[in-house]
């Protein structure tokens, strides 16, 4: 038996974080599903920047709409690929009871400081595309809360997108329960599927020559057990049971970010360190067949999060402020969000003007 057929017994669902209109074409995709148990997928500015500017796969339809708008022309284009990876997903949507099976598209992080501009995007973009199995991405910062509280409660299903503190997590837990409990108060269907994605190894690369080297490359491990611990917490309240009994199910717990950048560590690191039950972990394609090919045992993370936040004390002792980190790094992410979304409207416009002929 496989280690990814190991993972999804134990009841993680493995999504890739990757989508290339040659990787639909060519049947990897459909092999991943068939043979490495990927259940999902995510997508971003940056995976469409090297997949656009990488092939010319997307040459045609970049020219057939060169007068468009770039973000429109991006959008068709995501959307085009998103759906029919979407169809492939919709088995595991259906096995799943609608909960897994799901694709990622992201609104434009130049909406972020505007909450209903992101609100009516997530809801248009939903809606254009057609299929109950794909998420709207809307990064976890303070200024994104109501805009997911919002869309959530619209009855959108969403992606927060760039958590990374158990502070972080349980600020976007609360606003996912909140919209719960307005759509049972509005007589709507308590059910709305959600994730909250929270980022992990950019928290080792964070801290790299800043903490004794006994503590290398266990930070991102420490956060994501810790978070872990606030996820079994929450969903086991008495507020979420009441919620639960008329029909509500969890927002799942999606761990991303979880290739390893530093090249001394096992590619599986973060896998292996975070294999739970219940939740998602989403990874970039070598780690996925560095997982199909290894011999790791998987053993399920601890529920109650005692050693994760006694080597978070560890980090605070060796001068690591966890939080204010957590609020640095999702800050970073942000920005670099709204970098890789201008890298890609370039890169569209410049290739539209290299497939037209347009000076």
């Amino acid at each position: 038996m496989t280690a990814t057929r190991d993972l999804h017994n134990l009841g993680q669902s493995i999504w890739i974080d990757n989508i290339t209109r040659p990787m639909l074409d060519s049947g990897t995709l459909q092999h991943y599903i068939d043979d490495l148990d990927v259940t999902g997928l995510t997508s971003n500015p940056t995976i469409y920047d090297k997949a656009i500017g990488g092939s010319d796969a997307y040459d045609a339809d970049v020219a057939a709409a060169a007068s468009s708008d770039t973000e429109g022309v991006f959008f068709d284009l995501a959307l085009s690929d998103l759906t029919r990876a979407a169809d492939r997903f919709r088995p595991a949507y259906e096995a799943s009871g609608r909960i897994d099976g799901f694709v990622s598209l992201e609104v434009s992080p130049l909406l972020a400081h505007r909450a209903d501009d992101t609100r009516e995007w997530a809801q248009r973009l939903h809606a254009k595309a057609g299929r109950e199995n794909l998420f709207i991405k809307i990064p976890g910062t303070p200024e994104g809360l109501g805009a997911i509280e919002e869309s959530i409660f619209g009855g959108v299903p969403i992606n927060v997108t760039l958590l990374f503190s158990p502070r972080q997590y349980t600020a976007c837990a609360e606003a996912y329960a909140r919209a719960i409990e307005r759509r049972i108060e509005a007589g709507l269907n308590p059910f709305v599927a959600s994730v909250a994605s929270v980022f992990i190894s950019r928290w080792d690369t964070a801290v790299t020559d800043r903490v004794p080297a006994d503590l290398n490359l266990k930070l991102g491990l420490a956060v994501g057990g810790a978070v872990y611990a606030e996820y079994v917490t929450f969903y086991a309240s008495d507020r979420w049971k009441a919620l639960e009994a008329k029909g509500a199910k969890p927002q799942r717990l999606l761990f991303a970010s979880t290739g390893t950048k530093d090249p001394s560590a096992s590619k599986t690191l973060y896998v292996e360190g975070l294999a739970a039950p219940d939740t998602v972990n989403t990874m970039p394609e070598e780690t996925l067949l560095a997982l199909a090919e290894s011999g790791v045992s998987i053993r399920p993370l601890p529920r109650d999060g005692a050693d994760a936040r006694a080597m978070l004390r560890r980090f605070e002792e060796a001068g690591i402020d966890i939080e204010g980190l957590g609020l640095e790094l999702q800050q970073k992410g942000a920005e670099s969000f709204v970098k890789s979304w201008e890298s890609l409207m370039a890169r569209i416009d410049e290739k539209a003007k290299a497939v037209t002929g347009a000076s």
